[in-house]
């Protein structure tokens, strides 16, 4: 199942800065599908950052050791489906979204493959689900229009917010503020965590932003919101020409990450699951260091944008670097814990930095 000519033991030192890494970044480990058909449609990894976890669209989770650089264990959810695989702060669990039978969030034990809960009230596909930081409760975003809020320990949630579209959803790192993104308003919203039935306390109008940058594609390819650990960005990651760094307190637009290369090729956080398509969770990821911004060409391997670039006029921000790759990545991760990459379309890739490539 596994092709490559480097074991990855472990990535780069955690003492080791990304700054002088990044550019080295090359992948070493490829694991690829017996059904050439089959894509990868999210990404994570557990807190130690020894594991990580792919769901893909042939209704199983596919679970890898990191650190040994091999393939851990297949679970099927042929029932089910499955989508957006996440892991809680225990690594033998997961929560993932249904994509068959019903709208439900599954509470799943990897060690036993057996169901320790349902989580059940949205009545359209969950588009994004985000794990608090700091302790065993959730958000998950609808195509229904709600955010629910949930508590690992019990089948009811916990907070309901009704909004148009929002489909994207992110805890900052102090995990005392939630945002959540609505494509169809092109507003960010951010909510005090502890208020969270509260109106927002900031909202983020993308409007002007979109109308300048991607006038083409308005509202209609968002599909990542994220903070960075620094707590300087937050970026809305698109599946087109480019990403947004906004301030993280004022909502500005720092840059606009420009990706001239492709688009992901994935749908977009609540676009309609025309035949063809597939889904994903965005193909962006940010640095431990929140310095730096990567994401899928569009094409074969990865760019790196520096947000810590000195701001340009018109905000564009080119990329620093590509790093080539062999084929395209639609879902990127990076494990902070491990000091590496990971990302998958057809095929998952571990990359880890090459002494001579930096």
């Amino acid at each position: 199942m596994a092709a490559g000519a480097t074991p990855t033991n472990s990535g780069a030192p955690q003492t080791q800065k990304v700054s002088e890494i990044v550019a080295g970044f090359r992948p070493t480990r490829c694991f690829r599908a017996d059904n050439k058909e089959t894509s990868v449609t999210s990404l994570d990894f557990d807190d130690s950052g020894e594991l990580a976890i792919v769901a893909r669209d042939d209704d199983t989770l596919q679970i890898y050791n990191c650190k040994e650089g091999k393939h851990a264990k297949e679970l099927k959810s042929q029932k089910y489906g499955v989508h957006l695989a996440r892991f809680t702060h225990h690594a033998q669990s997961i929560i993932y979204a249904s994509t068959k039978v019903d709208d439900g969030i599954r509470y799943l034990s990897t060690h036993d493959n057996s169901y320790i809960r349902y989580f059940k009230g949205h009545t359209d596909t969950v588009t994004c689900l985000a794990l608090n930081p700091s302790n065993d409760t959730f958000v998950s975003c609808s195509q229904d229009n709600t955010v629910r809020l949930w508590a690992l320990n019990s089948p009811n949630s916990q907070g309901l917010l009704k909004l148009h579209g929002p489909y994207l959803a992110a805890y900052d790192p102090s995990a005392s503020v939630i945002a959540i993104a609505s494509p169809p308003t092109q507003t960010i919203l951010l909510y005090d965590v502890r208020n969270f039935d509260k109106p927002p306390f900031a909202t983020f109008d993308l409007h002007e932003m979109e109308q300048q940058y991607t006038p083409g594609s308005v509202g209609r390819t968002w599909a990542k919101l994220e903070f960075s650990n620094d707590g300087k960005h937050l970026v809305l990651g698109t599946t087109g020409g480019g990403h947004f760094a906004l301030d993280a307190f004022e909502g500005s637009l720092k840059h606009f990450c420009l990706r001239d290369t492709g688009t992901s090729g994935r749908r977009a956080a609540g676009e309609y699951a025309a035949p063809g398509t597939v889904a994903g969770q965005g193909d962006t990821c940010l640095s431990p260091d929140g310095q730096f911004l990567i994401g899928g060409s569009g094409d074969d391997g990865l760019l790196v944008w520096d947000l810590h670039s000195k701001q340009s006029a018109d905000r564009i921000l080119r990329p620093i670097t590509d790093l080539p790759g062999p084929g395209k990545a639609a879902v990127v991760g990076y494990n902070q814990r491990m000091n590496l990459l990971c990302t998958a379309d057809k095929d998952f890739m571990i990359w880890l930095p090459d002494p001579d490539a930096m």
